[in-house]
């Protein structure tokens, strides 16, 4: 089964304490390699983010969105009275000076280093893992499944180009037996044509050996046997369970390569419209696993 390495999916949790956003995104890479982003306190979170990625994704890469909103608690803030003391004298002064009302305790407790927030610890982390892992795991599972769909289009659009390949192939086959006599017929008009203007003759044997010097030099039959091994080795990957683009890539490059040395070899030209039409195949199936896992 090919998975497509283009994929995005998000989920939310909400409990009494936490509410999670998660959004992951995919696209196509070589390698896997991972981005997070997470607020202020979480960054410690990346290597369990990480361990959850990689269950899903073996290469290409992956953007992890996380935004994590705590509700605020009372003891989740301190007031430094220190501070607040220090501007209550000097407000103080500044009344019986200037004639000023009365603050309000709201006024005093907006005022900077009043109010300070104690900061997210590791113990508070740890203990929002839970929701914040299962929000992840959600998250992933959705862009899993979208990558199994594109994943179903895209094999059935690379067998159905194996497919056309496979029909080119077979008609090179045909071919291919008549390459010889086809060139054994324009060479002995050729050949004849120039002895009888120079009224000389040649020896049949001498013909039957250039013919088979050049049979020998443009048969394809071992290009059209690997090929052939290639396109089945493909349709198996394609179908496997484990999805395998690396596999996939390197026979493409395989098919290209026979490909190339059918139509250099045969030297005819029915052929060589034949090896066009592979050609464009290959090429399309080569952009395709670009974007499979």
């Amino acid at each position: 089964m090919l998975l497509s390495m283009t994929g995005f999916g998000e989920a939310h949790r909400h409990t009494d304490r936490l509410t999670v956003v998660v959004e992951v995104r995919t696209i196509n890479s070589r390698y896997f390699k991972l981005s997070v982003r997470s607020g202020d306190g979480y960054s410690s979170l990346e290597p369990q983010i990480e361990g959850l990625v990689r269950q899903h994704i073996k290469r290409g890469t992956v953007q992890v969105n996380l935004r994590v909103d705590r509700a605020e608690l009372a003891d989740d803030f301190q007031i430094n009275s220190q501070v607040l003391e220090g501007y209550r004298k000097q407000i103080q002064s500044l009344r019986k000076e200037w004639n000023l009302p009365e603050p309000s305790w709201e006024a005093l407790l907006q005022l900077p280093g009043v109010v300070h927030e104690n900061l997210l610890s590791s113990a508070d982390v740890e203990q929002d893992w839970p929701v914040i892992g299962e929000t992840i795991e959600s998250a992933l599972q959705n862009m899993s499944q979208m990558r199994i769909d594109e994943g179903k289009a895209m094999a059935k659009d690379l067998l159905a180009n194996a497919a056309i390949i496979a029909e080119q192939l077979d008609a090179i086959d045909v071919r291919a037996p008549l390459v010889a006599q086809s060139y054994r017929d324009r060479l002995a008009e050729r050949i004849s044509k120039t002895l009888a203007e120079h009224q000389a003759t040649l020896q049949p044997t001498d013909l039957v050996r250039d013919v088979a010097l050049y049979a020998e030099r443009s048969d394809i039959s071992e290009e059209i046997v690997r090929l052939r091994s290639h396109l089945q080795q493909f349709a198996t990957i394609v179908d496997h369970e484990e999805s395998s683009g690396r596999k996939l890539e390197f026979l493409t490059q395989e098919m290209g390569r026979e490909t190339n040395t059918i139509g250099s070899k045969a030297n005819d030209v029915e052929i060589s419209r034949h090896v066009i039409e592979i050609k464009a195949s290959i090429e399309r199936v080569r952009e395709m696993i670009q974007n499979v896992e």
